[in-house]
């Protein structure tokens, strides 16, 4: 008698999800192996152009589409909510009442602004003098904020790291610079940068090497700025050392946490990460659950890039672990992210667990086309770019000819500052 199929179960449609759920649909045998995909809804966005829809020169239509479509045939696709996970009795529990068995189990759904986590942030300016771009909707309010700003003070804020995209703050500080310079009233506009950091960016090399440019685009940055509450009726934001800093249009960065259901599985750290081994993404409480993307607690940025490079890795030691070896394939932590600075160029940093971000160029060594650590137009063309990689090689599983490990070839160390 023919054995019944195993299970696995992803939650969450994402990056991660979507990359992982077509990638293992083409690795594990279909008569073996049933495969689940539980997703909130239908939709699926390009994230990264939430930033460029704030400044009008990306549509929702570009950023927008059905989750379902990137999903292979022969998977089971659920749209519903995860009340908790029974990881000793390895059963997901829907809030429709639905309950999915599972011999292995990935959590990939994700981080999310809580802006309710800060006193005083939603409020009656919300959407408004009060914005963000981490949402879809914040982004579309924030364009008709920014298209009616004529003057005064703008805040850029970040309540609290780890954020997805950490670099996406900068770049709007950036975009702004270049956004006012373009309407002919950058003299009228103050740009302030306020980060709970003690530097910009949050590699110390990258904020000792790049620090300038906000100087050079007369941003003010204030450091070490843990904020206590946004006090909308008086328009400024206080820290606990009790400092204040005043704004005419704020622009903030939410707290960011994992799904509620992972504190209410048990299975989260404070902020509803997952705790896992950092080379293999596996839970450290349990072998049969994964986390991958921002579901987990990886010390490495929240980006797309560190979704990708992961999910390599995890594919491998997932057989590896059904099969019942040992897990031999270690992520390092590789990630890269595009910077936006402006003038239609674009930084880009290149890094791991155990390397800072060094210059050079990239992919390709002494070759690039892009360069690490400086400003070119080729970065910006190469980020441009991305959102027809993401959508037509990236999600579907497809290689996009970069490696998972971070490459040493042709990089030098940054110089110190």
């Amino acid at each position: 008698m023919a054995q019944p199929a195993q299970h696995v179960v992803v939650l969450g449609a994402g990056t991660a999800g979507t990359i992982i759920v077509n990638k293992l649909r083409s690795r594990l045998p279909k008569e073996q192996w049933r495969i689940t995909v539980v997703t909130k809804d239908d939709v699926h966005d390009y994230q990264p152009g939430y930033l460029f829809i704030a400044f009008g020169t990306n549509t929702p239509a570009q950023t927008r589409r059905s989750a379902r479509q990137f999903l292979p045939e022969g998977v089971d696709v659920i749209v519903a909510d995860v009340a908790r996970v029974d990881a000793p009795a390895q059963t997901v529990h829907l809030t429709d009442g639905q309950e999915l068995a599972y011999d292995q189990l990935v959590i990939a759904t994700g981080t999310t602004p809580r802006p309710d986590q800060t006193p005083g942030m939603l409020g009656p300016d919300w959407h408004g003098r009060v914005g963000e771009f981490y949402t879809l909707d914040g982004a579309i309010a924030l364009r008709g904020a920014l298209e009616k700003f004529t003057g005064g003070r703008l805040v850029v804020h970040i309540t609290e790291l780890p954020i997805k995209c950490p670099v996406a703050p900068l770049e709007f500080a950036f975009l702004a610079d270049d956004y006012f310079r373009g309407r002919g009233i950058r003299d009228k506009v103050e740009i302030v940068y306020v980060t709970p950091l003690d530097g910009a960016f949050t590699k110390p090399v990258a904020s000792a090497t790049l620090g300038h440019l906000l100087a050079d685009k007369g941003i003010v940055v204030e450091t070490d700025f843990m904020i206590e509450e946004v006090d909308q009726e008086a328009k400024l934001i206080r820290s606990y050392d009790e400092r204040e800093i005043a704004y005419d249009q704020l622009v903030t960065v939410p707290l960011n946490m994992g799904a509620d259901f992972v504190a209410e599985s048990g299975l989260g750290d404070d902020l509803n990460y997952v705790p896992v081994d950092k080379h293999t993404n596996r839970s450290t409480a349990y072998d049969t659950i994964w986390a991958l993307g921002d579901a987990s607690d990886l010390p490495t940025s929240k980006a797309g890039s560190v979704a990708h490079f992961s999910v390599e890795i995890f594919v491998e030691n997932f057989l590896d672990a059904i099969a019942g070896r040992p897990l031999t394939h270690s992520f390092d932590g590789h990630a890269n992210c595009f910077v936006e600075s402006g003038g239609g160029k674009a930084l880009l940093l290149d890094f791991n667990y155990d390397t800072e971000p060094l210059t050079g160029m990239f992919p390709l060594p002494k070759i690039g086309p892009m360069s690490l650590l400086k400003e070119s137009r080729a970065n910006h063309l190469g980020k441009l770019a991305f959102r027809y990689v993401y959508w037509n090689a990236l999600l579907p599983g497809h290689p996009i000819g970069l490696p998972a490990h971070m490459m040493m070839a042709g990089k030098i160390p940054a110089e110190p500052a």
